[in-house]
């Protein structure tokens, strides 16, 4: 795998994950990380929180802002609470956050090093280079302040870390993989998620190597004065400055300002297939093959993009808006948070999960069976718009227990002679 897999635009956005919320994405993003653990190895799922397309996939399908920053911070800590009572079972650990839970790595790797026996104090410094290369050697304007490192007990990790441009509100995020890492210098990176800056400073390029071997020879063998006149003749001479360095020919994810779900946002024939999957797979084998009550076709169509997250190509991660009608988002967009639609997604895919630890994959299965439809219908499949899609979303909000940060979706006001509708199956 490329070590650097592509770049976003992150928009900042503020405020907090309602509690509501944070414990549903802390269920939900340890059922799934464990799914994946259970059907691809710890080391595929370090490859795919190294990569940015599926990462904010991931989160949009949690409920969170689809295009915003806070994906980061609230993915991280999803996976840090949820994953810390499975740790000695699935052998993946979650360190660093946001702040001082970032400074906090270091110590908390050698403690988890101490007791699964990787060098903890190896990895800690590891943490501490990453940590400096992109505040340091690469100077693009952005300060880190959420530092993330996932490490399996084969001493395996990744790193997700974001650094913020205040004047510009945007957001950048770094992703590190530590397979195929030869060293913090020469294109070290995952992959680097934000928007480009012109020229910026990148002694961790390899076409920097020169770079750095003279900064360290004007150390050793120049005063301060020399060096202070060498400056001075760079400052003069701009006009024949080199043209930036390219990142290359990366994957880029744009991610818009604008906060509301746009048909533009979303490949529509994916979500159609998405919608034909669930319409044709949905009742007869999920409510009778897993059996869990109460489950209709508004969750199957949830669970077919849960589907795909957990088992879709790296081509398919290009439009997370399109994860985001899953479980909606927090703010109300695309549409309020359908929390019975949620706890019925967990509790199929908790109940998929456990019977696979029993030695029983028949759910599993359907699950990819899912995500096999999807793909294998989005080519003739026809569907609502998008647009049409969110307003009957928001129409039907107050029946799947529609919820944001502004609070429950009321019941509309029924019109004149207008007789009460059948209450909807999420």
């Amino acid at each position: 795998m490329s070590r650097r897999s592509g770049s976003a635009d992150l928009p900042l956005h503020g405020g907090r994950v309602p509690r509501w919320l944070a414990d549903r994405m802390t269920t939900l993003g340890a059922l799934m990380a464990e799914a994946i653990v259970r059907e691809y190895g710890r080391d595929e799922l370090l490859r795919r929180l190294s990569h940015p397309f599926w990462f904010q996939c991931f989160g949009s399908v949690m409920g969170m802002d689809w295009h915003s920053s806070g994906i980061t911070t609230s993915v991280i800590g999803a996976l840090k609470r949820g994953l810390a009572p499975m740790s000695g079972e699935l052998g993946i650990h979650v360190c660093g956050g946001r702040g001082r839970h970032s400074r906090a790595t270091p110590a908390e790797l050698v403690g988890i090093g101490e007791r699964v026996g990787f060098d903890g104090a190896a990895l800690a410094q590891a943490s501490r280079l990453v940590a400096k290369v992109d505040s340091a050697a690469v100077q693009d304007g952005f300060d880190l302040y959420l530092h993330g490192f996932v490490v399996s007990n084969d001493g395996r990790w990744v790193v997700i870390q974001q650094g913020m441009n205040g004047e510009r509100r945007q957001a950048r995020r770094y992703h590190w993989l530590s397979e195929g890492l030869q060293g913090f210098l020469d294109d070290p990176h995952a992959a680097v998620d934000g928007p480009g800056q012109g020229r910026i400073i990148n002694l961790a390029d390899r076409r920097a190597s020169d770079s750095r071997d003279a900064q360290l020879a004007l150390l050793h063998t120049l005063g301060p004065d020399r060096i202070l006149r060498e400056w001075r003749l760079l400052e003069g001479d701009r006009g024949h400055a080199e043209a930036p360095l390219q990142l290359g020919l990366l994957p880029h994810l744009m991610l818009p300002d604008h906060h509301d779900v746009r048909a533009s946002d979303v490949v529509t024939r994916r979500l159609r297939g998405n919608l034909a999957a669930a319409a044709e797979n949905g009742p007869k084998d999920f409510t009778e093959l897993l059996q869990v009550p109460g489950v209709g076709a508004r969750t199957v169509r949830a669970l077919a993009m849960v589907a795909e997250v957990l088992h879709g190509a790296p081509c398919r991660f290009n439009d997370p808006a399109r994860f985001s009608m899953a479980h909606g988002g927090k703010d109300r967009h695309p549409f309020p948070v359908p929390t019975r639609v949620y706890d019925h997604t967990i509790g199929v895919l908790k109940t998929a999960i456990t019977q696979s630890r029993l030695g029983n994959d028949e759910r599993m299965a359907a699950l990819r069976r899912l995500d096999e439809q999807s793909r294998r219908l989005e080519r003739d499949a026809g569907g609502p718009s998008v647009p049409e899609l969110i307003a009957e979303e928001r129409r039907l909000s107050h029946r799947y227990g529609g919820r944001s940060v502004f609070g429950w979706e009321p019941a509309p006001t029924p019109r004149a002679n207008e007789l009460p509708k059948k209450r909807a199956q999420p």
